[in-house]
């Protein structure tokens, strides 16, 4: 991937070909073009250039929803469209949802849009993308997500769900335990990990039976998202724990 669009800004890769940034944005009808060296810390906060134009916040519109964000201090995944839509469209009618690690909305908010979902509480711990996820929430007209800031360690136990979606990678094993608690008898989880390709069928699952303890994990798919980096696979594990 060469470049990749947000509402009104181009994201561009460090050896982008092209440095006419003003011809570039004029053919892209961009108003700011970045480029973004990495996502950073449990905040998911956004090591990034501005090569051109000066304005980092945009709306962009994907799969009927409108994400308001400021790339400068959020990211955006273009890679997971297809499976925060695949997730809202699992929903059941009056499902309780949880969502932590809901950044701006990327899965609270297709929910919202998509489903019936009697409650989605949305938990995210960056003040920023808190921010975002109120103003998505109030842009989509939406009055069945409950934002909240806070750590989804402290915050997740103090509810219970139907559902639960653990949209994060690196670390997320270890909120496993919070989150298989907090979950009614018979709910899904949707636990994200980043995994070499060799331990996809085993080492997900295995750390999900660990957590769950005497309960009983039914594993319904492993939907792999996309590589993350060279051998290791972002998959999606799909599980009812009765």
């Amino acid at each position: 991937m060469k470049y990749k669009k947000i509402g009104d800004i181009l994201i561009i890769d460090k050896n982008y070909p092209d440095d006419d940034f003003e011809n570039l944005s004029k053919r892209h009808n961009v108003k700011t073009i970045m480029e973004i060296d990495h996502i950073q810390g449990t905040k998911r906060e956004p090591v990034y250039r501005i090569l051109h134009g000066s304005e980092t916040e945009t709306v962009n519109k994907e799969n009927g929803c409108l994400f308001k964000l400021d790339l400068a201090k959020v990211m955006w995944s273009k890679g997971n469209n297809n499976e925060r839509l695949r997730i809202a469209k699992l929903v059941r009618d009056d499902e309780t949802v949880i969502d932590m690690f809901a950044g701006i909305g990327y899965f609270s908010i297709p929910i919202g849009v998509h489903s019936n979902a009697k409650q989605v509480h949305a938990i995210e711990i960056n003040p920023n993308s808190y921010h975002y996820l109120c103003e998505n929430i109030k842009l989509n007209k939406l009055d069945n997500i409950t934002p909240i800031l806070g750590d989804c360690m402290v915050e997740t136990p103090k509810l219970k769900a139907d559902r639960i979606l653990m949209g994060y990678v690196k670390t997320t094993h270890h909120y496993l335990k919070v989150a298989i608690d907090s979950l009614n008898e018979g709910g899904i989880l949707h636990y994200h990990e980043t995994v070499p390709e060799k331990l996809i069928d085993s080492r997900p699952i295995d750390r999900i039976v660990a957590q769950a303890g005497d309960r009983e994990v039914e594993l319904l798919k492993i939907n792999k998202i996309k590589k993350y980096s060279p051998g290791v696979q972002h998959v999606v594990i799909d599980a009812r724990i009765n």
